[in-house]
């Protein structure tokens, strides 16, 4: 029986990233390890605690904006295929961004596309949990590339069929 993580991967991040044109192992490993380690494993769509954080990525409304703001206006046949996961062209993105996990997970890869700094290389366990605190939770967030590490090792490991990072 697939995981949770496995059936993410393939029917969820996977199909966005190809439809993006976006699509490598490393980039899709990357946003697993994102949704893992910000959602516990596809529990929470919504922060804890009572925060604004949105979708098994935990991206706030105050940086998805930011990112359709000072990025997507500026990229418009990237925009157009984020639009083409929302399940209107004029539905509201807040609400899409917490249960439309097609639109969370284009996202989520905006978000690290935008990033100057190359993604880490598939397989790299630690470079990714590096990259993921850097520039998603940042230096600031609560998130610890421990944690990063360790959800990564129980909820996905087991499911995961390709080469697995850190082996």
């Amino acid at each position: 029986m697939a995981t949770k993580s496995e059936m993410f991967r393939v029917n969820v991040i996977r199909p966005v990233l190809k439809e993006m044109d976006l699509y490598s192992l490393a980039a899709e490993e990357l946003l697993l390890g994102t949704a893992v380690q910000e959602s516990l494993n596809f529990t929470y769509r919504t922060q804890m605690g009572g925060g604004p954080a949105k979708s098994y990525f935990q991206m706030e409304p105050a940086t998805h904006d930011d990112i359709w703001n000072n990025f997507l206006c500026y990229k418009a046949e990237l925009a157009d295929k984020v639009i083409a996961t929302l399940t209107a062209p004029n539905a509201d993105k807040i609400d899409e961004l917490e249960n439309n996990d097609f639109y969370a997970a284009a996202m989520a890869r905006v978000h690290y596309y935008r990033v100057p700094k190359a993604l880490p290389d598939a397989g790299d366990l630690t470079g990714q949990a590096k990259y993921w605190k850097q520039y998603y939770n940042t230096p600031l967030g609560k998130g610890k590339v421990s944690e990063y590490v360790e959800k990564w090792e129980l909820y996905v490991m087991e499911g995961y069929p390709e080469k697995a990072p850190g082996t």
